[in-house]
C-alpha cells in the first residue's frame, strides 16, 4: 500500500513518514459491497478498519448513532482496548478499506510506537466523547 493514501487519512495524517512506511507495509485494502455487515456490537474486535471511499452507518442497540464516511475509522477502541465491539457499523455505499488487524498493531508498537501511542490519543479522545 502506498504510504501517501494513509496520509489522507486523518487518524494517519500527523504520523512521519517512516512510521506511515511501517503501517503501509502492513496494511491490508478491501472492497466491500453495500448492506455488509463490518462489525457486530458485542464481538470482539480483531481489525481496525480505516474508510477510504465510501460511507457506512454505526447502531447500537438498534439505534443508528452516526453517519461515518472517508477518513473515518472503526474497531480502534476494540483492538486498542481489547473489548467488545460496542455497536454494530454497516456499509451504506460500496467501500474501501484499509484494514490493520490486532497482530499488525502489536508489531506496530515495536516498529512505530509513536504511530500506536497516537491511535491510542484518538481512542481516549473518542471515549471522553462517548
Amino acid at each position: 500500500m502506498d504510504p501517501a493514501r494513509l496520509k489522507k487519512i486523518p487518524v494517519f495524517a500527523d504520523l512521519s513518514d517512516e512510521e506511515l512506511g511501517h503501517i503501509a507495509a502492513l496494511a491490508a485494502e478491501v472492497s466491500v459491497p453495500e448492506s455488509k455487515e463490518l462489525v457486530r456490537e458485542g464481538d470482539y474486535s480483531y481489525d481496525v478498519l480505516a474508510i477510504e471511499e465510501g460511507t457506512a452507518r454505526v447502531e447500537r442497540g438498534g439505534q443508528r448513532l452516526a453517519d461515518l464516511g472517508p477518513g473515518d475509522v472503526v474497531g480502534e477502541m476494540g483492538v486498542l482496548q481489547r473489548e467488545q465491539r460496542n455497536a454494530t457499523v454497516i456499509a451504506t455505499s460500496p467501500m474501501l478499506l484499509v484494514t490493520l488487524t490486532s497482530w499488525d498493531i502489536r508489531r506496530l508498537q515495536k516498529t512505530a510506537p509513536n504511530a500506536v501511542a497516537h491511535l491510542r490519543e484518538v481512542v481516549a479522545q473518542r471515549s471522553d466523547q462517548a
